[in-house]
């Protein structure tokens, strides 16, 4: 049996253990921003955009289904490092292919799930070097790799690719996303476990299901399926702008600089909330707040300046949202987890979907009453969740705090 009560491995500090998500904020930007860009500015209907850009992020939900190989055989490093040249690669043949839709398409939703292979790796890499009292610091610059590496692109990669030649273009985003894997020269890389890598596949599945059969792993899960704190306005506003009289330019001042800002401060306040409020609460008070702001928005007038400080107010409940699951699914990690890249991949993708389901369903509800339908949906669902989760886990959410620990992962 392995013991996970190992201790926290020694490691450089944890924003540099943070700073490697940024492959994949990289990627992400380009998909959903830069990406749709190259492809209006070649023609592209804005409808079949939108179709190639679900489909190429896709894999955020579904790249679950195969994250079990991150913990067995090589070393996580070895495996961040491959699935982050494969995503820095694709990113950079889709710049120069970009007139050509189906490759566009499928080399996109390779390198997109690569990206998600890479950040599967490094969360379950880094999760498992840290102590218990760094959780929320490591959420923290994970949050902020995410935001800040994706604003980056979009705010100069973005332009620079643009208007550079497609050979220039394709050079600066396969650099770029491969600038955060120098950092593994730095950052421990333990081997994976010695028995799961022996163990035949039944046994490993079997090893897997108990795993998901873990109270504290279920209670994550439901934390992050319901919409508690999605706060998925973000992805739906920036269309719009015209209920607020807010111009192009007002809109792509918040989408891009606005967004970056306000997501980042978000992200520094959670480790000093999390100082007198459990992780797991927190982020319950994060979704009820939220929902009460966007409701109170409703009451201001519609004008440019509201438009920025409901944008703004958006992104700043989300960064702390994210940053406080990421900072939950370390906690429920643990140092020395041999399952851990499994365990996070799994985590972020419940992270993901109500992102996807509730941005239909604000889009249902504004078009039966407009911005009323769309945000009452939003705040309604949010506090509708917030509360069942309060009621049916109460017992758990507001106790000490879950110890991965106190549960085997793998069967004797």
């Amino acid at each position: 049996m392995t013991d996970l009560r190992a201790a926290a491995r020694p490691h450089p500090p944890v924003w540099v253990l943070g700073l490697t998500n940024s492959t994949f904020g990289m990627m992400n930007g380009f998909a959903v921003v830069t990406l749709p860009q190259m492809l209006a500015a070649e023609g592209v209907p804005g409808g079949h955009i939108a179709a190639i850009t679900a489909a190429i992020i896709s894999p955020g939900f579904w790249a679950f289904l195969f994250s079990p190989m991150l913990d067995v055989r090589l070393r996580r490093r070895t495996y961040a490092l491959m699935f982050g040249v494969i995503a820095a690669a694709s990113a950079a043949l889709t710049v120069l292919q970009h007139s050509d839709l189906g490759a566009v398409e499928l080399v996109m939703v390779i390198g997109y799930l690569c990206a998600a292979f890479y950040q599967g790796a490094v969360g379950g890499w880094m999760g498992s070097l840290i102590s218990p009292q760094e959780d929320s610091r490591l959420g923290t610059w994970f949050n902020i790799a995410n935001i800040g590496s994706s604003g980056i692109i979009i705010v100069v990669g973005g332009p620079l690719i643009l208007h550079a030649s497609p050979a220039a273009g394709a050079l600066l985003m396969l650099l770029a996303m491969l600038v955060p894997t120098v950092l593994f020269l730095f950052i421990p890389a333990p081997p994976p476990d010695k028995l799961l890598a022996s163990e035949s596949f039944g046994r490993f599945g079997r090893a897997i299901l108990d795993l998901l059969r873990r109270r504290d792993v279920l209670i994550g899960l439901a934390l992050f399926i319901l919409p508690a704190a999605s706060f998925s306005l973000t992805n739906v506003l920036g269309g719009l702008g015209r209920d607020y009289h807010a111009g192009a330019s007002t809109v792509s001042l918040f989408a891009g600089v606005g967004s970056i800002v306000a997501g980042l401060g978000g992200s520094f306040l959670v480790p000093r909330l999390a100082r007198r409020i459990e992780l797991r609460p927190l982020y319950l008070l994060i979704g009820v707040v939220g929902a009460l702001f966007t409701l109170g928005t409703l009451w201001l007038p519609r004008a440019p300046w509201t438009f920025g400080v409901v944008f703004t107010g958006e992104i700043i409940f989300q960064a702390l949202a994210f940053t406080a699951a990421f900072g939950i699914a370390f906690q429920i990690i643990g140092p020395d987890n041999p399952l851990a890249a499994t365990l996070f991949t799994v985590l972020v993708a419940a992270m993901n979907l109500p992102i996807t389901y509730m941005a239909m369903l604000d889009g249902w509800g504004y078009d039966r009453g407009g911005l009323l339908g769309s945000f009452v949906t939003d705040a309604g669902l949010s506090l509708a969740a917030c509360l069942l989760l309060a009621l049916v886990l109460r017992r758990w959410l507001f106790g000490p705090r879950p110890s991965p620990l106190a549960a085997p992962l793998l069967p004797e």
